[in-house]
């Protein structure tokens, strides 16, 4: 990857007003709820990402229909699937296909920054089986190794696509007139490259992208969003599915490692943080708070509180006006959504 490639798209950001620069900072409000990226001409965005503004220094588990690809621009990312994991450098991307669950993590300091480039594949091939799709899009799909492919500029042709995506990221932030047009031509180009390469190699073994149990800890993700202001068991969630509750523990370890338990508690508590920023006049007690999100207990969710965002509910509502003045982001890293 050219070095002046990324340091164009460094100079776009800095070039940036402040209020521009929020804006392109990108975490998911429901990682399953469906995010508009562009539109349904233009189904393209160009985010800036930095984790340090991040809740936990993170982008929880998520999927979407559109395809996503990352480009490091600096510190580590840790980037996880429902049976990989990656850890990316700055010259380093990684393309991850649609309807993929994924999650991306900071490593040590959390301060990590990268672009990424969301873009529904129709916006090459159309909305309808037609022979462009049939020929260069089905097969792609196919392809277990594209699942979540990583890039790296010391392989020529994946150095050859980091070029291409950069320039998709440069044109995304500079708006010109006939970027959507520009867009659509690097696309095609890094398609060219991409399909090319894997129906050469022979040797890449073909099968369905997601797996029996990515499938269902997706629905109880699903499950748990709709109801988990309610007194949930793992027996609840079990049967969402529906399989034994050792089976559904199974599922959760083996896709996102944690258990079901773990993952309702954290959607709890992340629930929690986002209705005490939406409360700025403290109209709700803490204590309401917590019951409006599932938790009967008010001690045991000032406990989880601390233990996942370093800070109590209080401590969070005290700071929150003064952080949010000065910085527009809310206190202890915990982003404005």
């Amino acid at each position: 990857m050219k070095k002046e490639l990324i340091d164009k798209t460094d100079k776009l950001i800095e070039d940036h007003s402040e209020e521009d620069v929020k804006e392109t900072i990108f975490t998911y409000d429901n990682f399953y709820e469906k995010k508009h990226h562009g539109n349904l001409d233009y189904p393209v965005m160009v985010y800036f990402v930095d984790l340090s503004k991040s809740y936990m220094h993170a982008i929880r588990w998520h999927w979407h229909e559109e395809m996503e690809i990352i480009i490091i621009n600096s510190g580590r990312t840790e980037v996880l699937t429902d049976d990989e994991t990656f850890i990316l450098e700055p010259g380093q991307g990684m393309i991850i296909n649609q309807n993929v669950m994924h999650s991306f993590h900071s490593i040590a300091d959390g301060n990590c920054t990268y672009y990424s480039l969301v873009f529904h594949p129709d916006f090459l091939f159309g909305h309808t089986n037609s022979y462009m799709r049939t020929q260069f899009l089905l097969p792609a799909q196919s392809f277990s190794i594209l699942k979540a492919l990583p890039l790296d500029e010391k392989d020529s042709w994946h150095e050859s696509m980091l070029d291409i995506l950069n320039d998709v990221i440069a044109v995304n932030l500079t708006k010109n007139f006939g970027y959507e047009i520009a867009t659509k031509g690097y696309l095609c180009q890094f398609w060219s490259i991409l399909i090319s390469r894997l129906s050469q190699t022979a040797d890449i073994p073909q099968s369905p992208q997601i797996s029996l149990d990515e499938q269902r800890v997706k629905q109880a993700m699903l499950f748990i969003r709709l109801h988990h202001a309610e007194s949930l068991t793992l027996d609840d969630i079990a049967e969402s599915i529906p399989v034994s509750k050792s089976e559904c523990c199974r599922c959760f370890k083996r896709t996102i490692q944690m258990t079901p338990f773990e993952y309702l508690m954290k959607y709890r508590i992340f629930e929690a943080s986002k209705k005490i920023l939406d409360d700025t006049n403290a109209k709700h007690s803490i204590s309401d708070l917590a019951l409006s999100v599932g938790f009967n207990n008010i001690s045991y969710f000032n406990k989880l509180f601390k233990r996942y965002l370093d800070c109590t509910p209080t401590e969070y509502r005290e700071h929150i006006a003064e952080t949010v003045a000065t910085s527009g982001s809310g206190p202890f890293n915990i982003p404005i959504i």
